[in-house]
Parts: structure tokens; C-alpha cells; sequence
């Protein structure tokens, strides 16, 4: 018995119709959980980008005082609304990637040994 083996799908021959095949995707815990850090990264990092170039400590920052001509850079509203943007942006990726976790299957499935995409029925159980 393997538990941590990822289980390819299953394709069995429903009584529905000839011709017709059913895939059954099950996606392992550990790809589940990988997915999941991977949106709480994407939604921390996004959450310090959108806020944390607006607060007084910015200015006090280390890389600021770096170089002379960053300074400039570095206090420029420009800078840290495109910063902002960014954080936005992951914030925007950590959401999407959680609706594609809820989605049946939790994942993307894989896409080796599977017929055409026009031949399958998609069904988690």
C-alpha cells in the first residue's frame, strides 16, 4: 500500500452509451495542500506589497538609504502604487487559485494517458 503516490485516473466504460468514456480524477492530499501554501504565500505577500509602501516605516527603510539616487526612486508615489499594484495582483492570483481548489477535483488534473478532451465526462466521487 502507497499512500503518497498520486492516483492516476481511473477511466472505466459507463453503461450511459457506447463510445462515451468517464474519467474519474482524484487529486492526492499533498498536491491539495501544496495548492493551499501556495495561496497563503500569494495572499501574505500580496497583503504587505498593498499596504506596507504607505506606511511611515517605508520611508525609515534600510534600502532607501542604500544608494542616494534610490532614494528618489523610493519615496516616489509612482513606485509605490506600481508596488501596490502588484499586491493586488497576487491578491488576485491567491483568489483565483482558491475557486480553482474548490472546484470539483481540487486541481488540475493530469493531463498524460487522458483520451481527447471532446470524449470525456469529467466526475470526482
Amino acid at each position: 500500500m502507497r499512500p503518497l503516490e498520486p492516483q492516476l485516473p481511473n477511466v472505466e466504460d459507463p453503461d450511459d452509451g457506447p463510445g462515451e468514456t468517464l474519467v474519474v480524477v482524484r487529486t492526492a492530499w499533498y498536491h491539495k495542500l501544496g495548492i493551499f501554501l501556495f495561496i497563503i504565500v500569494c495572499f501574505e505577500v500580496g497583503a504587505f506589497l498593498t499596504v506596507f509602501p504607505w506606511t511611515p516605516q517605508w520611508d525609515s527603510n534600510a534600502v532607501a538609504n542604500l544608494l542616494p539616487w534610490l532614494r528618489d526612486l523610493w519615496t516616489s508615489s509612482y513606485f509605490r502604487g506600481a508596488l501596490s499594484g502588484l499586491g493586488l495582483l497576487n491578491i488576485y492570483i491567491s483568489l483565483g487559485e482558491v475557486t480553482r481548489l474548490r472546484k470539483p477535483g481540487g486541481g488540475r488534473p493530469p493531463t498524460s494517458g487522458l483520451p481527447p478532451a471532446d470524449k470525456l465526462r469529467v466526475s470526482t466521487l
